[in-house]
């Protein structure tokens, strides 16, 4: 019966593998199927926890935004964790408070205006009736060719913006209170909660990588929000000031746009450009004059991501633009708006641990980088012309030893013969 499953077994291994190496790939196999079933469960259980989840991860990274506050009042002002825990809440209120405020009269003013807007857009974009009618007469001739007459109908049945916030507002109060009670708990209790993590570490270097993921972490987040609130509000300001001087109604509101979607890299910007565009193309007689608001937050925005952001915050948190783009869709796919909001947050915490927990890992100054990248350059140049000089010597070589072989193989010429030598002509002497 063994020597059946032996037998079994070394038919399934493939050839040129020995068994070790089968074992390994074996054993690599089940890793990556339980890495790829885990995330697919995490992916699935963070979908479903959506509700609580959200606002939770989202009082979490501003309550490490708002930490360095709330230890400059626990060490300056000796108040308890619990009271700089709720002067920090109640600071934020205001804030956002504030901020409603003053951006709900030219908001709401605005959405009425909707209806207005849109029919002065499809006035100027009946120029383009003529390109669609053309597509849509394709669109019929490939119906009639693929045998496919049937119509689409489209029934839209609504009770209007107001049914429609009303039926929101008890979810965003939800959101707002989980978000609210979040942050206060998670600022009360952060110390509790880092050592009640450092003491489920058992060995010393754990709880020392552990200590050192936390404070990176929250010395990451809270660098990287504030100056990334700085920049954007300077962006808010800047784009308010040239909607002002560029005519446009509300600047403060297009300013305080501009700020709020700064936060979403990418995604955010590019609601902007089309927000910028469409309020220009309803409100604005020509197209250039529509077009120069977007111009003018394009120039902003260029400015501050690649000069003013790197510059304040360093080349350390500047991330993969790729991996930001795919952090933000996913998150946006997962948690809508407020998923948004914390993708490059989550990104600076997944690069912390990683880098913590893989100390080999680490973060490599480009300038480091290209002297590496000199040094290899010059070292497969040189390679390469030692190389050269290897080859023009083995030429070389074979053309001595061809030269002497055909040497061997021609005869000699005959040498000319030497004249005999005389012999020394001896004079008899007379004897007197």
């Amino acid at each position: 019966m063994a020597s059946k499953a032996s037998s079994t077994r070394r038919g399934a291994i493939p050839r040129g593998m020995s068994d070790s190496q089968f074992d390994r790939l074996l054993s690599v196999s089940a890793r990556m199927a339980l890495v790829v079933v885990g995330s697919l469960a995490l992916v699935v259980a963070l979908g479903l926890g959506k509700v609580i989840l959200a606002p939770i991860s989202l009082a979490v990274i501003v309550g490490l935004m708002f930490g360095p506050l709330a230890d400059f009042l626990e060490r300056r002002g000796r108040v308890p964790p619990a009271l700089s825990a709720v002067v920090v809440v109640v600071v934020f209120v205001g804030v956002l408070g504030v901020a409603t405020a003053m951006f709900a009269a030219p908001l709401s003013e605005w959405i009425s205006r909707g209806p207005a807007i849109w029919a002065k857009l499809q006035g100027q974009l009946a120029g383009l009736k003529a390109p669609l009618e053309t597509l849509m007469a394709v669109q019929d001739q490939l119906k009639s060719t693929f045998g496919n007459d049937a119509t689409m109908t489209v029934d839209v049945a609504g009770g209007g913006p107001v049914q429609d916030i009303a039926l929101m507002a008890p979810n965003v109060l939800a959101d707002l209170l989980l978000f609210l009670g979040g942050l206060y708990f998670f600022l009360a209790t952060r110390h509790s909660i880092r050592v009640a993590v450092l003491s489920l570490c058992f060995s010393r270097r754990t709880r020392w990588r552990a200590a050192h993921v936390f404070r990176d972490v929250e010395h990451k987040i809270s660098r990287f929000l504030f100056w990334a609130t700085v920049i954007n509000l300077g962006v808010g300001i800047l784009t308010a000031l040239a909607t002002w001087a560029l005519g446009m109604p509300s600047p403060l509101l297009w300013g305080a746009l501009a700020m709020v979607m700064n936060f979403i890299p990418y995604i955010g910007q590019a609601v902007m450009y089309v927000l910028l565009l469409a309020v220009g193309l309803g409100t604005e007689p020509t197209f250039i004059a529509a077009l120069l608001p977007v111009l003018a937050y394009g120039i902003v925005n260029f400015l501050a991501d690649q000069f003013v952001f790197p510059h304040f915050v360093g080349r350390v948190l500047t991330l993969n633009p790729f991996m930001i783009f795919a952090s933000v869709a996913f998150w946006l796919w997962l948690w809508g708006p407020m998923g948004a909001f914390i993708a490059v947050p989550s990104l600076l915490i997944l690069q912390s641990l990683i880098l913590h927990t893989f100390p080999t890992t680490r973060a490599i100054p480009e300038r480091t980088i290209r002297k590496a990248e000199e040094k290899a350059a010059a070292a497969e140049v040189a390679l390469e012309a030692a190389r050269e000089a290897k080859v023009e010597a083995a030429e070389v070589k074979a053309e001595a030893v061809e030269a002497k072989a055909e040497a061997d193989t021609t005869p000699a010429p005959a040498k000319p013969a030497k004249p005999a030598k005389r012999a020394p002509r001896r004079v008899a002497v007379a004897s007197r």
